[in-house]
């Protein structure tokens, strides 16, 4: 297979780059995938990694899910794509489950867990799930309210604009 070189073009997105890595995270193992994180790697060789919160987060963006993580992160990504409702069976970090409808909006990767972003109406604030508490996943049928992902600021406890 021949190389193809582009001429240099503007950096991915964040947005661009958080979808990248949900498609690759939920394809599990296997050579096309195995390829498709290197090649995430690869496009991310021209930054500095000096720091180590950068660095776990790449290596976790460029790591296989587990498969039942990956099976919830598919109904995920087709939730965020069809701009569905989200129902989320979730586990806090008491242990404590509770049953969630979320307005999903991106997904992102901070340190060795991803997170769904999204409006959670029993909250009805923003909310960063993480996927390995998230011990199912529902599709629904009901329309998300849009909501712009620059809006959202997780872990900072701000609300959507």
């Amino acid at each position: 297979m021949a190389n193809v070189v582009k001429s240099p073009a503007s950096p991915l997105t964040t947005a661009e780059i958080a979808a990248l890595a949900l498609s690759l995270a939920h394809l599990g193992s296997g050579p096309q995938a195995d390829a498709a994180r290197h090649g995430l790697r690869h496009a991310f060789e021209h930054l500095e990694l000096g720091d180590d919160v950068v660095a776990t987060t790449l290596a976790t963006l460029t790591a296989p899910l587990s498969a039942p993580v990956a099976d919830r992160a598919r109904t995920i990504a087709s939730a965020i794509t069809s701009r569905l409702v989200i129902r989320l069976h979730y586990r806090d970090a008491t242990g404590r489950v509770s049953v969630r409808d979320v307005d999903p909006v991106t997904c992102m990767v901070h340190r060795e867990h991803w997170y769904l972003v999204g409006m959670c109406r029993m909250r009805g604030a923003i909310r960063a799930f993480r996927f390995d508490r998230i011990i199912a996943t529902e599709p629904t049928f009901v329309p998300a309210r849009p909501h712009r992902p620059e809006g959202f600021l997780p872990f900072q406890g701000k609300r959507a604009a």
